[in-house]
């Protein structure tokens, strides 16, 4: 029998089809707080609902009120729909087996490393490892990045990674010539230099004034040159002895780089071995995939003589409290968040994610596993070559690793038409020469179909003929004899257990977002979700070359373009371009694409950049980087732009006035009210206006720096737009304009990408920098909608404003804005404590790993003290857990302040607090073990262990070691 229809009184009481629909929006996933607890946080704030907080604390004159459309996302997509739209897109891509070389190659990443690391949120949502203890397991992991580098290029030390090898080979530029005493003010480089790398240096030489000269590697010691670069295989495929031309350089007072392939260095000579005195290049084909150009782990290693001067980020050794081994980021002295201006790179943001996965890449398989995968791809390329010469194509190159270049006249193009019928690419290499680059994926058969598609019909050799007769591409005498990868790392995780305990062990030791909340101000540490992250390793995104064939990329395109499009929404600008592989760039293609269109307008001597005393470290290192002259604008003791001394300087420096870079909230974490009339200043005096978009998760929906009077920007996508920070990297700094500016943003020339012709130069390696992150974003911003967006936006303020009111009682919040309030971070001043008592922003920051928390931000923007950013994503019982644990170290500091703890034997003083010494027999300390390990009741249940105590920084700089601890060094713990 049927049961009875409901009635409509029952009817009525059920909810709709909309209403459930609802439920499965993505926004109450992102969002951390319901909508229960965002009343609760209303409520202690004194505010009815979000939109009247909002309207208190961003100025009424900026207040954005259209609702942010944003074309077909404007509503937004569940995550199931969003997947599929994006796998739409996909499928518009072409996966064809590129054999085009130049720098990017198919590779096989192992399944260990791929779900482990890549996949796994315990690495790709860490932060930069600025607090050693709790970073632990991915500082050995950079460790063992720095020590592969130097192992395989010869040389003494290197760095945790660059964005790509351009950038990596421009930074070489500046190293050598701050480090060179030559007169000189010439780089030379060798004509058979990956042409993307030439665009880079060429677009860093110019604003600094250094003359680019490029010939023949056997004319450098002619050139009279500061710095001489040498690609190594070059791009031609010629393994070429450059020994005698590093000796003639040398003698002619220059200094000699190398852009050497990793995998050839395990076969040839290093360079450190043949005299060249920095190594840059890419650790991409070490298991990363393409992804259409990025992200990919970049290198530099450099003699020792030059440690000091390398930029990016250094792992050293040290040791902790209790004298044990621990790891550290080691000459942060160099770095732009300390030296500003005087730093040696605006650096920032590196690739450690992706030298993690290369490094690991090599422990898995280890030197001889590394030299087998070279030899076997060099024997199949000499088997490629035997055979098509017996088909009368004789290679350009006499020498070779992996790369021929063909002379194929007439043939040209029906070579290439051949290969695409097969799904193959094969690199233009200029007129009527073809280029192949074999790689670890090239097969046998892939040797036969090549020889078929040069062989116009003629009969194919024999393989195992052929492969039978072949010998070495490169003189003996050019082989490496050196061993490399020594260090027991390498030699004994290849068994699959193994590496997955190791890995497993050395995540354990770090926190992460998959652990707690990471209270970082200006950095935005918020939910990376998972379905933003699935669609990075599609292959259709993931095995995309990025000097493939237009036909071949249509799905990224226009998933690119939508993405730019929903930028320009967000900000308010015209224009948006996604080359920039990091902030630091972003902000320097802005500056650039100002001088340029100063420049464009009679005014090219326009060269003053205004900075707030305040500014991030980054802003006055870009300046620098771009030529511009940096004048600093000061604050007043509210933490705002000094408008007279704006007005002020803008009036002296009038005629020669290039910009100013401001950050929107500012770095105190207020909204200023004044920042109209900062851009009128600015604009009144011939200048543009560089918005630094690093806090744009307080303006997402809200304000619009391009409604403001902005005129450029830069984005975080690995802040605002979800990308993961990955440990220190990738990230993605688009550059967004107001359509003044438009023509001048960046092309990659070298490479066939130009969107206009007035365009500044490649500011990296490839066209859409770190293409395959770009999903992220996409997703985030597909699921999220306009209202999604906005009220991410809408919570990020309120959370941030809750948890400074909870904490105003026990600290004092430095700065805040109208009504008491602060944007989406608040400064907590810890230096009337440490006057006391002694007890130091430092001290609270270690402590709070005993309560199982990443610090918040140290010393930035005012010494001394603490800044917050809770973001959007964290439920009230996170906030509350980490507020209570900020309270109870407040009431430890009381404890302090009354002799009930000792000045210097307490549990702040000596934190944070490891399992071992909690164990120990003995306990010496003046508080008792439960103070120290579970100074709430919470931590029995859940509790993480720092793995080292408290590092000792000076001890690491004084005595520096950068490599791989010897195994010795282990048995001693």
């Amino acid at each position: 029998m049927n049961a009875p229809l409901p009635t409509n009184a029952a009817a009525q009481s059920r909810p709709k089809l909309a209403e459930l629909e609802a439920r499965d929006a993505f926004a109450a996933r992102h969002i951390g707080p319901d909508s229960a607890e965002q009343r609760h946080m209303l409520k202690v704030l004194g505010y009815e609902s979000r939109a009247a907080l909002i309207d208190a604390v961003i100025p009424a004159a900026i207040r954005r009120r259209d609702g942010m459309p944003l074309g077909e996302f404007t509503a937004p997509l569940t995550e199931e729909a969003a997947l599929a739209k994006l796998r739409g897109l996909a499928s518009k891509n072409k996966v064809f087996k590129s054999f085009i070389g130049q720098g990017y190659y198919n590779t096989l990443t192992p399944g260990v490393v791929l779900r482990n690391i890549f996949e796994n949120p315990a690495w790709y949502t860490a932060y930069t490892p600025y607090q050693p203890e709790i970073s632990q397991g991915r500082l050995e992991a950079m460790l063992n990045f720095q020590q592969m580098i130097t192992d395989l290029t010869g040389l003494d030390i290197a760095n945790a990674s660059m964005l790509d090898e351009g950038t990596a080979a421009a930074e070489a530029m500046t190293l050598l010539q701050r480090v060179n005493k030559h007169a000189s003010n010439t780089f030379y480089v060798a004509d058979d230099v990956l042409p993307q790398t030439l665009e880079v240096v060429r677009t860093r030489a110019l604003p600094l004034g250094i003359e680019i000269k490029v010939g023949p590697a056997a004319d450098a010691a002619g050139a009279d040159a500061f710095g001489v670069l040498l690609q190594y295989p070059g791009v031609n495929g010629d393994v070429a002895d450059y020994r005698a031309i590093a000796d003639a350089v040398h003698a002619a007072g220059g200094l000699v780089v190398a852009a050497a392939d990793l995998l050839a260095l395990t076969l040839i000579v290093a360079p450190g071995e043949w005299g060249a005195d920095v190594a840059v290049g890419n650790s991409q084909r070490f298991g990363v995939p393409l992804g259409f150009g990025g992200p990919h782990a970049g290198y530099m290693a450099v003699k020792d003589a030059f440690k000091r001067s390398m930029p990016g980020r250094l792992v050293g050794v040290t040791v902790d409290a209790q004298g044990n081994k621990a790891y550290r980021l080691a000459l942060q002295t160099r770095e732009q968040h300390i030296r500003r201006e005087k730093a040696t790179s605006n650096i920032c943001t590196a690739q450690v994610l992706l030298a993690v996965m290369a490094s690991m890449y090599a422990v898995y398989h280890g030197p001889q596993g590394l030299q087998r995968i070279a030899q076997r791809v060099h024997r199949l390329t000499a088997t490629l070559a035997a055979g098509l010469q017996a088909l009368g194509h004789t290679p350009l190159n006499a020498t070779f690793f992996d790369t021929l270049t063909f002379e194929t006249g007439f043939n040209t193009e029906a070579i290439h038409a051949a290969a695409t019928s097969h799904g193959i690419n094969l690199r233009h290499a200029g007129g009527t020469r073809i280029g192949v680059s074999l790689d670890e994926t090239a097969t046998r058969a892939d040797v036969v179909t090549l020889w078929e598609i040069f062989a116009h019909g003629k009969p194919l050799p024999d393989f195992d003929a052929i492969e039978a007769t072949v010998g070495d591409g490169f003189p003996t005498a050019l082989a490496r004899q050196s061993a490399y990868l020594t260090h027991p790392v390498f030699n004994t995780h290849h068994a699959e257990h193994e590496m997955l305990r190791y890995l497993r062990m050395l995540a354990d030791k770090d926190l992460a977002l998959d652990r707690t909340m990471i209270p970082l101000g200006s950095c935005t540490m918020k939910l990376n979700a998972t379905s933003e992250m699935i669609p990075v390793t599609w292959p259709e995104f993931s095995r995309i070359h990025p000097f493939a064939p237009l036909d071949q990329t249509v799905g990224y395109r226009e998933m690119i373009d939508q993405l730019e499009a929903m930028l320009c929404a967000a900000t308010g600008y015209a224009a948006v371009s996604l080359q920039p592989n990091a902030g630091s760039q972003g902000e320097y293609a802005g500056l650039l694409i100002i001088q340029k269109y100063h420049a464009s307008r009679g005014e090219g001597h326009r060269n003053i950049c205004l900075i707030p005393s305040s500014a991030h470290g980054t802003n006055p290192a870009s300046a620098q980087m771009a030529g511009m002259q940096v004048v600093v604008v000061a604050c007043d003791d509210n933490g705002n732009v000094d408008l007279a001394d704006l007005a002020k300087k803008a009036e002296q420096h009038s005629a020669n006035l290039a910009a100013i870079m401001i950050t929107y909230p500012s770095t105190h974490g207020v909204f200023e009210a004044g920042v109209q009339e900062i851009c009128e200043i600015v604009h009144r005096h011939g200048g543009q206006v560089y918005v630094d978009g690093a806090n744009m998760n307080a303006m997402v929906g809200t304000a619009a720096p391009g409604h403001f009077g902005g005129d450029v920007s830069h984005l975080n996508l690995h802040k605002t737009f979800c990308i993961p920070h990955g440990g220190g990297g990738p990230g993605v700094g688009p550059v967004a304009v107001g359509a003044h500016l438009a023509d001048f943003l960046p092309n990659q020339d070298s490479v066939g990408y130009r969107r206009d012709e007035n365009g500044i130069g490649g500011v990296s390696a490839a066209p859409f920098g770190s293409a395959s992150i770009l999903p992220i974003s996409w997703m985030y911003i597909a699921m999220m909608g306009s209202a999604g967006l906005t009220a991410a936006t809408e919570n990020a303020i309120l959370t941030a404003n809750y948890v400074a009111r909870r904490l105003a009682p026990h600290f004092p919040v430095l700065y805040t804005g109208q009504h008491g309030l602060v944007a989406h971070e608040c400064i907590l001043d810890l230096r009337p404590l440490q006057k006391e008592t002694g007890i130091t922003n430092e001290d609270v920051a270690k402590r709070l790993m005993d309560y199982g928390f990443h610090a918040p931000t140290m010393s930035f923007p005012v010494p001394g003290t603490l800044m917050i950013e809770p973001t959007e994503s964290e439920a009230l019982h996170e906030l509350d857990r980490f507020v209570d644990a900020m309270i109870a170290i407040r009431a430890e500091i009381a404890r302090v302040a009354d002799g009930s703890f000792d000045r210097e034997d307490n549990p702040l003083r000596h934190a944070p607090h490891t399992a071992a010494v909690i164990t120990a027999n003995e306990w010496t300390h003046a508080y008792t073990r439960e103070e120290a390990a579970y100074p709430v009741a919470s931590l029995r249940t859940q509790k993480y262990w720092p793995p080292v105590g408290r590092a000792d920084n000076v001890y690491g700089d004084r005595n520096l070691f950068c490599s791989c601890v010897p195994m010795s060094e282990y048995a001693q713990d």
